[in-house]
């Protein structure tokens, strides 16, 4: 005869059941939904286990090999928790699987002929050099400017730097930083609140290229400051003064939609803008030079370097700013994106900005820098394209590559550059 079994068994088999449960689940402390499923579990296996239990301890003597019901019953209880458990294994790989997002790229980071057709009559032998060397097989593209005339030293893979350009990535910060500076929003003290307790200031925002910092100087300017500031700093014009095949980068005539990220993700991340390295350039060259926004130029023979006159597109009142931003610039190469850098060139102080993203298939790196010497200084842009290799810290290293290779070959000891003020220069159109 059957008789039910005593409270204390109960007991334990309740936790043997949970105790179960708990090793097919992976029960973590604190899961309130893994808690739910033990619950409901625990459930199940009472109301199939213990009768199952019962018949095993009957004292009835079977008559025959047939298994009991009862017994089919606990067995078919077990299959039960085991499915289960194979199925929330299941749907926690999936989960897995749909949330690790891996992005896919479509374009390659390396290339053969790179400066295949570059015009170099009139370029500088051993800029050219360093920047060939320091590139080597990279997708991508080095510009060299000299940033107190706007004259390109050198430019390597001209079709691409003269090309209608990609996304700035964090790159477009500095505009931001200037326009926020220039607005007397912030100074590189200021402390902007990104959440909860956890504030950061310009300096530590540029160095380190945080998004956050920049979408909530981009919302509190709103569209129309940070789009003027961006057309001052010569975005969405020509770079160049009569360069042949120069194309044009865009800057959207309205904010982009709030699905996309809105102002904000224009200001972190460069989203729905198309810069050309050209028009970085001449931006980086406005902040070494103390404020004069340069058209870019390219001697192509030696007849036009020697006829070499500047020529200003305009000139920014962002002379008192720049101290603001190159605490920031140079905290990028010390200790934020851009040191890497370091990695090749360590003799003089280098700024810069680094940037990466990507879109439709192709990432992009970016970095734009000078070096601050006693002797004159040179604006370096590297701007690559291509696959999971090509970022902004690449870039800097690059960078530093041909740093170092102008130092060897004793560039930074040639003798002081004329300076944005002292230089005899033209002015070219009208102030736009």
């Amino acid at each position: 005869m059957n008789f039910s079994l005593p409270s204390e068994d109960k007991s334990h088999n309740i936790k043997r059941v949970r105790n179960l449960a708990k090793a097919r689940f992976g029960l973590a402390r604190g899961d309130v939904r893994a808690v739910k499923r033990l619950i409901a579990v625990a459930i199940v296996g009472l109301l199939f286990c213990l009768p199952g239990i019962a018949a095993v301890i009957s004292t009835h003597t079977p008559t025959s090999k047939k298994k009991s019901p009862k017994i089919s019953e606990s067995q078919h209880a077990k299959k039960r928790i085991n499915g289960l458990a194979h199925s929330h294994a299941r749907t926690s790989a999936s989960l897995r699987r749909r949330h690790h997002y891996y992005e896919r790229f479509y374009t390659s980071s390396f290339t053969e002929g790179l400066a295949e057709g570059d015009v170099t009559d009139g370029e500088d032998p051993v800029v050219r050099q360093a920047a060939l060397d320091a590139i080597g097989n990279m997708n991508g593209t080095v510009v060299a400017i000299e940033p107190t005339s706007g004259r390109i030293l050198a430019m390597v893979n001209q079709k691409l730097a003269l090309s209608s350009g990609a996304q700035p990535c964090s790159t477009i910060k500095l505009s931001v930083a200037l326009a926020a500076l220039s607005e007397g929003i912030i100074t590189k003290e200021t402390e902007v609140r990104l959440g909860g307790r956890y504030h950061m200031n310009l300096t530590m925002a540029l160095a380190r290229s945080n998004n956050s910092y920049f979408e909530a100087l981009g919302r509190q300017l709103g569209f129309e400051k940070v789009a003027y500031y961006a057309h001052q700093f010569g975005l969405g014009e020509l770079a160049g003064y009569n360069l042949p095949g120069e194309q044009l980068g865009t800057y959207p005539q309205r904010e982009i939609p709030a699905n996309l990220g809105g102002v904000g993700k224009m200001c972190s991340f460069g989203e729905g803008i198309s810069m050309t390295p050209l028009q970085l350039g001449a931006l980086v060259s406005s902040i070494a030079n103390g404020g004069v926004l340069y058209y870019m130029q390219h001697p192509t023979t030696a007849a036009e370097v020697a006829d070499f006159e500047p020529r200003v597109k305009r000139r920014l009142d962002i002379a008192p700013l720049i101290g603001e931003i190159s605490d920031g610039m140079a905290g990028a190469v010390s200790y934020g994106t851009a040191r890497p850098l370091r990695l090749n060139f360590n003799e003089e102080e280098i700024l810069g900005k680094t940037g990466t993203c990507s879109h439709a298939g192709t990432r992009f790196g970016w970095f734009a820098s000078y070096a601050n010497t006693d002797v004159g200084r040179i604006v370096v842009v590297v701007f690559l394209e291509g696959g999971r290799p090509t970022y902004g810290p690449k870039a800097a290293e690059i960078a530093g590559l041909m740093y170092r290779n102008l130092y060897d070959h004793s560039f930074f000891n040639s003798g002081p550059a004329a300076s944005a003020t002292g230089a005899t220069v033209k002015t070219a159109g009208a102030s736009n």
